[in-house]
C-alpha cells in the first residue's frame, strides 16, 4: 500500500495507527480539539455572535483552557464562524451653537488619564426606529470605559444631556475635584443650562475643536460598537422597544459582560472592581 501511495512504509504505518487510534476515541489531541471547538462555538453564541478570536481566547484563559489566539482563529475558520468588527466611525452632524463658545479643550485627546473620574466623555447619536429618530446621550469614564449615565428621547436638547449627567453623578456619588466633562461643541453641550448644571455639580466643562471629530474620538468609537455589535442588527418598531433594549445592552452586555482590549480583556465593571480591590489592599498595608 505504501508503494502504491508513493509514501514511505514507516509513514504509512504511522498514519494507519493514528487513524485506528482516532476511530477508537483514544486520540487525546483530537478529543481536546473537539471539546475546544464546542466551547469556542458556545462562547461565540453567548456573545450574540459578536466575539472574535481575541475575546474568545480571553474567555478560555479565564476558564483555565490555555490556548493561543491563532489556534482559536483557525478553529473558528474551520467552523465557518467569525466575530463582528466595528466599522470605522463616521461622525454624525453636530448642531453647532449659534453663540461662540468660550469653553476650553481640557483633554487634548488624552481621554484616559490613568484614574477613574478624571475624564467623563459624552456625545449624542441618532437611533432609527419605526416611529422616527430616538436620540441617545451617553456618558463614559475615560479610564474604565464604563457607561455611567445615559438618556434617550425623541428630541435632542440640553435636558437630554442633563439627565445623563445627573445619572452618572448619582452612580458615582462624590466625585473628586478636577473632574472634566468632555464633549463636542454641539449646542446641547455648550448651552447656559448645562453650564449651570456643571457648576452645581462641581464639574469642569471641556469641548473639542469645531469640526474635529477626533477630539471626541472615544465617544464616537462607542457609537460604532453599539450600532455594529447590537443596534443595527435588527429593526426596531417603536421608540419604547428600542429604549428598553439599548438600556439593557448598555448595562448588562457592555458594562458587565463585554471584554475590552484597552483594559486587559475584562469588562468595565470587573476593571473597576479590580481597582477597588487594589485600593483596599493598599489601605490595609498602610
Amino acid at each position: 500500500m505504501s508503494r502504491l501511495l508513493h509514501v514511505s512504509r514507516s509513514g504509512y504505518y504511522k498514519w494507519e495507527k493514528s487513524q485506528v487510534t482516532r476511530l477508537r476515541g483514544e486520540d487525546k489531541r483530537q478529543r481536546f480539539l473537539d471539546q475546544l471547538d464546542k466551547r469556542i462555538h458556545d462562547i461565540w453564541e453567548d456573545s450574540d455572535e459578536v466575539y472574535g478570536a481575541p475575546r474568545i481566547t480571553a474567555e478560555l484563559v479565564d476558564e483555565g483552557i490555555i490556548v493561543n489566539r491563532k489556534t482559536v482563529a483557525k478553529r473558528m475558520r474551520m467552523m465557518g464562524i467569525e466575530g463582528i468588527s466595528p466599522r470605522a466611525f463616521v461622525p454624525v452632524t453636530t448642531i453647532q451653537s449659534k453663540r461662540k463658545s468660550t469653553l476650553p479643550d481640557l483633554v487634548k485627546r488624552l481621554f484616559d488619564q490613568g484614574q477613574l473620574n478624571r475624564v467623563w466623555m459624552s456625545d449624542i447619536t441618532y437611533l432609527r426606529t419605526g416611529e422616527g429618530w430616538l436620540y441617545l446621550c451617553a456618558i463614559r469614564d475615560g479610564h474604565s470605559r464604563r457607561v455611567l449615565g445615559w438618556a434617550m428621547d425623541s428630541v435632542q436638547d440640553s435636558y437630554l444631556v442633563e439627565r445623563a449627567l445627573r445619572m452618572a453623578y448619582t452612580l458615582r456619588g462624590e466625585v473628586p475635584e478636577g473632574l472634566v466633562f468632555h464633549a463636542d461643541r454641539g449646542t446641547q453641550f455648550t448651552s447656559e443650562q448645562l453650564w449651570q448644571v456643571c457648576q452645581e455639580l462641581g464639574i469642569a466643562q471641556s469641548v473639542g475643536r469645531t469640526g474635529v471629530c477626533f477630539d471626541n474620538a472615544m465617544s464616537e468609537s462607542f457609537w460604532s460598537t453599539l450600532k455594529t455589535e447590537f443596534y443595527d442588527r435588527k429593526k426596531w418598531a417603536t421608540r419604547d422597544e428600542a429604549r428598553k433594549a439599548v438600556a439593557r445592552w448598555i448595562e448588562i452586555v457592555y458594562n458587565r459582560r463585554r471584554r475590552h482590549s484597552a483594559i486587559g480583556m475584562i469588562s468595565p465593571v470587573d476593571f473597576e472592581a479590580r481597582i477597588a480591590d487594589q485600593d483596599d489592599k493598599k489601605k490595609a498595608a498602610a
